[in-house]
């Protein structure tokens, strides 16, 4: 799941009042800090090369997670089947073979870490594979009067057994860098001197791709409805002014179908985080996953084993226009304000002009139509802007994806 980002534990009392519902919380506790196996595993009924990641907690004054590495992991299932796992980067495991989970069968996590401690979950099955109906965008207008273009997800079980849906989505939008030259400036040996030279770019860097993904956790359950139904879900919400839609933006969404225990177990963790990542930096306290110690029943081990059917909406394409006919596109990533870097005097050495352009601190854009300027003796013959506003591959790469329709 590619939400995970880091553990922290903030270290004070939780209380939590518990009203009565169809979703049983888990069991909510006091923590002072301890250092605590975190574990991060979402099995599904693709047919993949499956992920596992291990860290363990730290304190708010550490910087970065601490991965745990070496150990041993692998997934058994009531047929007595072994997937074995293998780390491919600090705390990364990844499965040696693909394979699918399959309905109606028992799987378990075992892990067994460097220092010979062993874990174990509680034995999960598969849960009910439910499609996407519909992913689609609609324009609306928020109760500040602010526009948005809002993206919504449909989805019915006519089975009604699904009930707890869990969503992640990847997007794709296209860069335009918006002071972009089809040349660069060089700066090339001559005679006993230097000199600038505009040469053609060799790359692309007016057109780029970037993709980001989905770091919310976001849920529905329909649980007391009459049917199985997901109606109008929103999925994700961008204003008129999100630069991420000023051409073409793409989007593709996965529905989880979850138990309801995992269901609990993220909704509670959302709830306590009260922040956009899954596991936050800010963790306010300690509650109890699916994930014991085989050794010792009272340590404290963070996480959940999940085993979730997934389903993949078809990509949605659209662009600006398409909401905002004729109108100013969004602001660009930032101001993208010219650069007038001074010639300088030249001694045979490289001038200032040339050590900035030797610098890579920006790029090129167009002739200083104001050179030479009698009321700015320091300004230089060309303009020059910050990188991302004349190369886009400071934002995205210039590879379009092989999804990508115009």
């Amino acid at each position: 799941m590619k939400i995970i980002r880091t553990y922290k534990l903030i270290c004070f009392i939780i209380i939590i009042l518990i009203s009565k519902s169809c979703v049983e919380p888990f069991d909510i506790k006091t923590l002072t800090f301890e250092n605590a196996l975190v574990i991060e595993a979402t099995i599904t009924n693709e047919f993949k090369l499956q992920e596992i990641n291990l860290s363990r907690t730290f304190r708010l004054e550490e910087e970065i997670p601490l991965f745990e590495t070496n150990a041993d992991v692998n997934i058994t299932d009531d047929s007595h089947n072994v997937y074995n796992f293998h780390e491919t980067s600090p705390g990364k495991y990844v499965s040696v073979a693909a394979f699918s989970a399959q309905p109606n069968i028992d799987y378990q996590l075992l892990i067994t870490t460097s220092d010979g401690k062993s874990y174990s979950s509680q034995p999960t099955k598969l849960t009910n594979i439910t499609k996407i109906d519909n992913v689609y965008a609609l324009k609306e207008v928020d109760d500040l009067g602010v526009e948005n273009i809002s993206i919504f997800v449909d989805s019915f079980d006519p089975t009604g057994k699904s009930k707890y849906y869990r969503y992640e989505y990847e997007e794709t939008y296209k860069i335009v860098a918006p002071k972009w030259n089809a040349s660069d400036l060089i700066v090339i040996p001559s005679g006993s001197s230097y000199r600038i030279e505009s040469v053609p770019k060799t790359k692309e860097e007016r057109t780029c791709y970037r993709t980001a993904y989905s770091n919310a956790i976001l849920q529905i359950q329909t649980n007391g409805l009459s049917h199985d139904n997901v109606s109008k879900f929103p999925i994700r919400v961008l204003t008129r002014e999100n630069t991420e839609i000023s051409y073409r933006y793409s989007i593709v969404v996965k529905q989880y179908v979850q138990s309801l225990d995992a269901y609990t177990y993220y909704k509670t963790l959302n709830k306590l985080s009260g922040s956009e990542s899954v596991f936050s930096q800010n963790q306010p306290g300690f509650f109890n996953g699916n994930v014991f110690s085989v050794d010792d029943p009272n340590e404290k081990v963070v996480g959940f084993f999940e085993l979730s059917s997934v389903a993949t909406s078809q990509r949605m394409f659209f662009n600006f226009q398409d909401f905002f006919p004729n109108e100013p596109l969004p602001p660009y990533f930032s101001k993208c304000e010219n650069l007038e870097p001074p010639n300088g005097t030249t001694d045979g050495s490289p001038t200032e002009l040339m050590l900035f352009i030797l610098s890579g601190i920006g790029k090129y854009y167009m002739p200083n139509p104001n050179y030479p300027d009698p009321l700015d003796l320091n300004a230089g013959p060309y303009l020059f802007v910050t990188r991302e506003c004349g190369d886009c591959t400071a934002l995205g790469s210039n590879l379009k994806p092989d999804f990508w329709i115009e």
